[in-house]
């Protein structure tokens, strides 16, 4: 087990060992083997009995109607059924995999943004003790003023105030970093509670919109529903089949006991059978069953429909987000970061020149903590942003 743990380890690390993907590559390959049975004819019958035996004396030999039959008989389904049954059943064990292929593109999607949580909570508490060692430094100043009769008891108080706070904010912070590997544990074990690297992690830049949305209708959403049609496609085969007769061919042999009147041997007899199932009242089942498996399509074709809609939804919604996160993030590192600091250190230099109160210097020092976790919360944002993107590009690679 690694000492550190980056975000590509995670992604390994879930996608090989989920019980559900596995659960589906299990149930796809079962599909795949009731398909080849499901083609096949039903198992031949064979029938054998002791025919026309008299009850007084269970003389075989004494009546010439008494006979052994042995046969065999073979039922063939309605038309094609069989064909369309096997079709069928792959298709539902193509499903499975395109569910397969959808839920390792949702567990790698959730895995880095619950990472990211993880991250941002672990940053965020290196940046509060940071401040909270400047804090600390301030408090001190201010006793060993208010010592010499340079500062407020008010000061002092202000000053201990805003570090218990701040040792309190790194309580929630804790807090919530635990939480985000609990959530990472789901898919990781054990292996989520490892340290982290510093280090922004890596997650994929999608910025080509038009590519994105062009695609989508081959994301695995989109194929999946598309799968779920051709179920229903083969449904409806099956139903129109019914219309057509089913047939059922016997042969028997008959052995026949005893001899004939002029004492020559009774000679043995063969039957050739045929029965034909034939639907004369379709309207009640036949008519009902195919209308019924219609239906199902005509849902299907609506819920692909839909998932399109949503899929295009969510990437409006991503992108926009997206280039709102680069525009704030480039502001707050052109601009707010060095103009927070610049505060902070114009306001000492004040408070140390008397010209401003300690509540100005605090405040400062507040705002540019606020500035500096801030600033990390949109590199955060923006790369779970990238991850929804990657998401919805999974069609550019079908």
């Amino acid at each position: 087990m690694p000492e550190v743990l980056d975000i590509r380890e995670a992604e390994r690390i879930a996608l090989q060992h989920d019980p559900k993907l596995l659960a589906g590559k299990a149930r796809a390959e079962a599909l795949d083997a009731d398909a080849v049975a499901d083609g096949q004819l039903p198992d031949p019958k064979i029938r054998t009995g002791l025919y026309n035996t008299p009850l007084d004396d269970f003389d075989l030999r004494r009546e010439p109607s008494t006979q052994l039959r042995f046969g065999i008989q073979q039922t063939f389904p309605r038309g094609d059924t069989l064909t369309f049954r096997q079709k069928k059943t792959l298709a539902k064990a193509k499903v499975e995999r395109l569910r397969t292929t959808l839920e390792s593109l949702k567990i790698l999607r959730n895995v880095r943004k619950t990472y990211l949580d993880v991250y941002y909570q672990v940053q965020a508490a290196g940046i509060i003790e940071s401040s909270r060692e400047l804090f600390q430094n301030l408090t001190e100043i201010t006793q060993v003023q208010y010592a010499s009769g340079g500062s407020s008891q008010q000061d002092v108080l202000r000053a201990e105030l805003e570090l218990s706070r701040l040792d309190d904010r790194l309580t929630q912070v804790k807090t919530a970093e635990d939480a985000a590997r609990a959530k990472l544990s789901r898919w990781l074990g054990k292996s989520a509670w490892l340290g982290l690297k510093k280090e922004l992690p890596d997650v994929p830049a999608i910025t080509n919109k038009t590519g994105v949305e062009a695609s989508l209708k081959q994301h695995p959403e989109i194929l999946l529903q598309s799968a779920i049609i051709e179920i229903h496609q083969q449904a409806i085969a099956i139903s129109r089949e019914q219309y057509k007769p089913g047939w059922t061919l016997g042969v028997e042999y008959r052995k026949r006991f005893g001899d004939n009147p002029d004492d020559s041997n009774r000679s043995d007899m063969a039957a050739l059978m045929l029965t034909v199932d034939v639907p004369l009242f379709a309207e009640k089942r036949q008519d009902s069953r195919l209308a019924a498996s219609q239906k199902r399509a005509d849902a299907a074709y609506l819920d692909r429909e839909n998932k399109w809609r949503l899929l295009r939804e969510g990437l409006a919604a991503a992108n926009s987000r997206r280039l709102r996160l680069e525009e704030r993030l480039q502001r707050y590192e052109q601009r707010l970061i060095k103009e927070a600091e610049e505060n902070a250190r114009a306001a000492l230099l004040a408070y140390q020149s008397r010209t401003i109160e300690f509540t100005g210097l605090m405040r400062a020092r507040i705002t540019e903590l606020d500035v500096h976790l801030q600033a990390l919360k949109l590199r955060v944002d923006l790369l779970k942003t990238h991850a929804d993107l990657n998401y919805l590009a999974a069609g550019e690679s079908s």
